[in-house]
Formats: C-alpha cells, structure tokens, sequence
C-alpha cells in the first residue's frame, strides 16, 4: 500500500465518487493501483459494485470513522 496514489473523493456524493473514479482508471495501465477515500455512505456498496462490473479486484476495503477506503487493482480489460 505504501507508494500507493491516494484519490480524495471525500466530501461528494453518489455518483461522483464512483463517476470519478473510473475515470481516473481509464488513465491507468492494467495492474496499477489506486487507493480511493470517499465519505459517501453509499460507496461501501458503489465501489465494490464498480470493481466488480469493470474487471477490477478491490484488494481491501475499510470502513474508516467518517468514510470509506477502498484499494483498488486495474483489470486487464475495462468495460465502456
């Protein structure tokens, strides 16, 4: 995780948080990673929801105590 880009998306709301995220991905090359903060409450599901449908592997999730972090692996393919 260290070394990791951190993307503060804390502080919008559904569906920014996931909008923005995938849009930074398609910038990335497949098996980058990316840590994502969020303060969403709905991102617990979103992201993960997100990972899943776009070929991407959530590494970790927590919950942390006014949000979400989520690490995040760039699949090989995207869909979009």
């Amino acid at each position: 995780m260290a070394g990791t880009p951190t993307y503060d998306l804390r502080g919008l709301k559904c569906p920014l948080p996931v909008l923005k995220t995938r849009r930074r991905m398609a910038d990335m090359q497949a098996g980058d990673e990316l840590i994502v903060e969020t303060t969403d409450p709905l991102a617990g599901i979103d992201i993960p929801h997100f990972c899943h449908e776009d070929g991407h592997e959530l590494l970790a999730q927590e919950r942390l105590e006014d949000g979400h972090r989520f690490h995040i692996r760039k699949g090989a393919t995207q869909s979009g």
